[in-house]
């Protein structure tokens, strides 16, 4: 049964400390790296390409064609395919979406999910409901990380969580904010996981870098997969 550790960042389009992100990813020590608000304009393969060399990690998908959604993995972790998913636009709002990469460790296969839902709550719920929909076409057991802008109580998050596991509920995190660094106010950012996948553990982490590198903290889970 193969362990798999999967980090969950919103790195706030790279605004703050590129020393300490930098930093805080690679003590993270991530297989694989799901990455909201990274480059998605101007020279964003570039970009994307340079924040997976300062990782010590390997592009997999994202970036535009997720709308600043990324996926990142180490040598560890073979990617067989990737594609993305476009919401709707909504006039005079950010478009986003998601990013979808299917791999395996040790032969074992998995799908990686990663999403930024829309800060405006008309707009989550349906965001929320075609992601479901697409997850709901994936074969082999999937780990979701998202920023869900939202609590756990909001309609996206129980659309999401439905028929999964919340690792953060499930480790006893629940009441863990994750968001935002200066005055800690909600767990916006999420993972979810197929119920084959096991949760050994799951940690909101906060150092000193942290406060540095984002406004949000990052979200670890050690995972293991279904042999």
């Amino acid at each position: 049964m193969p362990e798999l550790r999967v980090v969950s960042y919103n790195i706030h389009s790279l605004k703050d400390d590129p020393g300490a992100l930098r930093a805080v990813v690679r003590d993270l020590a991530p297989d694989v790296l799901v990455v909201q608000e990274a480059p998605r304009r101007f020279r964003w393969r570039t970009r994307c390409a340079r924040l997976a060399h300062d990782f010590g990690m390997i592009y997999a998908v994202g970036g535009l064609p997720a709308l600043g959604n990324l996926i990142l993995t180490t040598m560890r972790v073979r990617v067989h395919d990737t594609w993305s998913l476009r919401y709707p636009l909504t006039p005079g709002r950010h478009m986003r979406g998601a990013a979808f990469a299917r791999c395996s460790v040790d032969r074992v296969p998995f799908v990686v999910v990663g999403s930024h839902l829309a800060t405006d709550p008309t707009e989550r719920p349906a965001q929320a409901t075609l992601l479901k929909k697409a997850m709901a076409d994936v074969d082999v057991p999937l780990a979701l990380a998202a920023d869900l802008n939202e609590n756990s109580g909001g309609a996206a998050w129980r659309t999401l969580a439905d028929g999964l596991v919340d690792v953060g509920a499930k480790a006893g995190c629940a009441d863990r904010s994750t968001f935002s660094c200066a005055a800690p106010s909600g767990r916006i950012d999420a993972i979810f996981v197929d119920p084959r996948i096991g949760v050994r553990g799951y940690e909101v982490v906060d150092t000193p870098q942290v406060h540095l590198a984002s406004d949000h903290f990052p979200v670890r889970a050690d995972l293991r997969l279904p042999a």
